[in-house]
């Protein structure tokens, strides 16, 4: 679930600034083009969230 959701707000996000920064350097708003852009950003986010956390084995709860 919580993947969903940043998949989601990083889709919505990225349209957001991909408009944004377009519109300041002159260039062509292009929706799949973004979406891309955005849903790569959105697994190398994940990927990070999985590997920059350690998880806990039951040892090193002892």
């Amino acid at each position: 679930m919580s993947k969903l959701i940043v998949l989601f707000w990083t889709l919505v996000l990225g349209q957001v600034v991909g408009y944004i920064g377009l519109a300041l350097t002159n260039g062509t708003y292009d929706f799949m083009q973004v979406a891309i852009v955005s849903v790569i950003m959105a697994i190398i986010i994940m990927i990070i969230g999985e590997v920059a956390v350690p998880k806990k084995n039951k040892a090193d709860s002892k």
